[in-house]
């Protein structure tokens, strides 16, 4: 029974960092704020406003989604610490391999609980905006980049999260020369904020009658969604460009049928945004310029500068040597993160959605700063 033994004393040896994990979540304060929101939630007139509403309700589940997760973690490490006493006490190996495989889950839940302790950024709770840009290389590059697309929307729905598709602008001859999308869900941009940047694609082009190696780039921009704050930003009408075109892609009725699609450009950053999805064009460009206002408050913030003004159009070219992260297909598979070293020899997986591994690296080298050796 050594075995139960060793397993008993890790799990007393566990009970401490959930102790800690529990504060570090501050967990009381989450179920003081339910408490308070609830309240609010029973006041008369609260449906009123429909989109402040549908926010308060969005943040009591938010909230408690977060409490559950936690309960759900500490009843595992009951349930563990109960199958090793009661094995003890019978002289039964029998739940052995139970044991062996709930100790797993549950250091793999306590783990990923751990890094939300690490998303303490100004926006790192807010829903993101991903978009999606092919680089130099034609119809590779824009396949590529759709791959991209996917690969995002598959680990949105790992996570629970939805996506709701924005612009989306099809490829010459396949995939797509750029594409828009908002991940909803609790904490999307502190995930995913370590997903921006080039990515870079090496495998044997299926577009390619030779057979040969193909290098291609596409990037991927990620920003959290802004709303609070938004009011504070006034940005001049002679420094936008906004042009009106046809929708394509996925739309619905109102594809190709009226110029209801909106593009706005930020003439002094050079920040493009574009809004297909909503039913008008009011309310593609509502979207659009939200999208926009929310980019540029997150750069200022991000490059320590005093005013919107100060933001400057320099962008980084989708090439080699910017890249963050490579994904080889041949003539050996292997994803792997230039930052923190991080690799993953399953290709299928990744490009089905599984970055926890890439994005929890990311995390952890944020929180240490130890960063991969260039």
């Amino acid at each position: 029974m050594i075995e139960f033994e060793e397993y008993k004393a890790k799990l007393s040896n566990k009970k401490p960092e959930l102790l800690e994990l529990r504060a570090a979540l501050d967990l009381d304060r989450d179920e003081n704020q339910i408490e308070e929101l609830e309240e609010k939630s029973a006041q008369p007139g609260f449906w009123d406003d429909l989109e402040n509403s549908q926010k308060v309700l969005q943040r009591i589940k938010n909230l408690k989604d977060k409490r559950d997760a936690y309960q759900k973690l500490y009843s595992q490490w009951e349930d563990l610490h109960t199958i090793c006493e009661l094995a003890i006490e019978a002289g039964d190996d029998s739940m052995l391999a139970e044991l062996e495989a709930g100790y797993g889950e549950f250091e793999k839940s306590m783990e990923l609980m751990r890094l939300d302790t690490l998303l303490t950024g100004q926006y790192d709770a807010s829903n993101a905006y991903l978009s999606f840009h092919a680089g130099a290389g034609g119809t590779e590059a824009q396949d590529w980049a759709e791959m991209l697309y996917r690969m995002y929307t598959r680990w949105a729905e790992r996570h629970g999260f939805t996506y709701k598709l924005l612009d989306y602008l099809e490829g010459d001859e396949a995939g797509m020369k750029s594409a828009e999308i908002l991940i909803e869900g609790e904490n999307a941009f502190g995930y995913l904020k370590s997903e921006m940047g080039i990515h870079r694609l090496v495998r044997i082009s299926p577009f390619d009658a030779s057979g040969r190696r193909h290098t291609s780039f596409a990037a991927v921009e990620v920003m959290p969604e802004i709303t609070d704050d938004l009011k504070h930003i006034e940005i001049r009408d002679e420094d936008l460009k906004i042009d009106t075109y046809r929708s394509g892609g996925a739309g619905g009725q109102h594809v190709n049928k009226t110029e209801s699609a909106i593009r706005i450009t930020h003439i002094p950053s050079g920040i493009v945004v574009a809004c297909q999805n909503e039913r008008s064009q009011h309310q593609n460009r509502e979207v659009a310029m939200r999208m926009l206002k929310s980019k540029l408050l997150e750069i200022k913030e991000r490059e320590h500068l005093d005013k919107i003004e100060d933001i400057k159009g320099e962008q980084k070219k989708i090439e080699w040597g910017s890249q963050i992260r490579s994904y080889v297909f041949m003539p050996y598979t292997l994803a792997k993160d230039h930052r923190t070293g991080f690799e993953n020899g399953n290709i299928g997986a990744v490009m089905d959605g599984d970055l926890d591994g890439f994005i929890n690296a990311y995390l952890k080298a944020s929180a240490t700063g130890v960063w991969a050796t260039k």
